[in-house]
């Protein structure tokens, strides 16, 4: 479902060249649940903006559900965002004057899909995530790990083949990270693709596989056997 092929991602700063990405080549299968982790710095942000077709490398392929999104244009990786990738983010990015279910419905304003389709499957995706009692809420009326689980619902809205989620709990109390982590290994369970991008192992390990990155390089790639994952019940 994902293949990158020798990416690499240079930011030129001044007459300096810094490599963020030194040659990355991995491959995650439809339904897999993956962990990148990694130091500040280490290049992790860089790749999930790359496969979540935020940003776009400075050499090398990606191919994303066989399509070669490595070369396309602003406005073709911004439909593929759309309608492929569900992201869920630390700080959430809820807009705050909306209730939750404006807030979901938000990815499907963008693609055209109408009114009432539009307030059915986000009411569904917010049932999906246990919030189907706060649709009419704003961010500032619900809880933290709340505000994550509407941010969820809007990533999951347009049934994406993959769900990217960038340090979902870091900004949560840990019983708050522990709900969200097993809200998440439901809906891998249910089928979804998920990758987690973390710096806290306690984290990574919920996910089948890590990769660890270090110096913009793929460091190790272990599979994670069951009897170790966090949230195995």
């Amino acid at each position: 479902m994902i293949e990158t092929r020798d990416l690499w991602k240079t930011y030129e700063m001044g007459a300096e060249k810094v490599h963020a990405l030194r040659g990355v080549s991995i491959s995650i299968d439809k339904g897999e649940y993956v962990a990148i982790m990694g130091p500040s710095g280490s290049g992790k942000s860089t790749l999930m903006n790359l496969i979540g077709c935020l940003d776009t490398p400075t050499q090398g392929e990606y191919y994303l559900n066989s399509r070669k999104v490595s070369q396309m244009n602003d406005d073709e990786l911004a439909a593929i965002r759309n309608r492929e990738i569900g992201f869920v983010f630390q700080t959430f990015n809820l807009l705050p004057r909306a209730t939750a279910l404006h807030n979901v419905e938000l990815p499907l304003i963008y693609n055209g899909t109408t009114g009432q389709d539009r307030r059915a499957k986000a009411m569904q995706a917010l049932e999906k995530v246990d919030l189907g009692d706060r649709v009419t809420h704003k961010p500032s009326e619900l809880s933290g790990g709340q505000r994550q689980r509407v941010a969820m619902a809007r990533a999951l809205v347009n049934d994406p083949s993959l769900l990217l989620a960038d340090e979902p709990t870091g900004n949560l109390d840990s019983k708050t990270s522990i709900e969200i982590m097993k809200l998440i290994d439901e809906l891998h369970r249910q089928g979804n693709t998920i990758i987690i991008v973390t710096h806290e192992r306690d984290i990574a390990r919920h996910a089948h596989r890590i990769l660890s990155i270090l110096d913009g390089q793929i460091a190790e790639d272990l599979t994670v056997p069951e009897s170790q994952r966090n949230g195995v019940h």
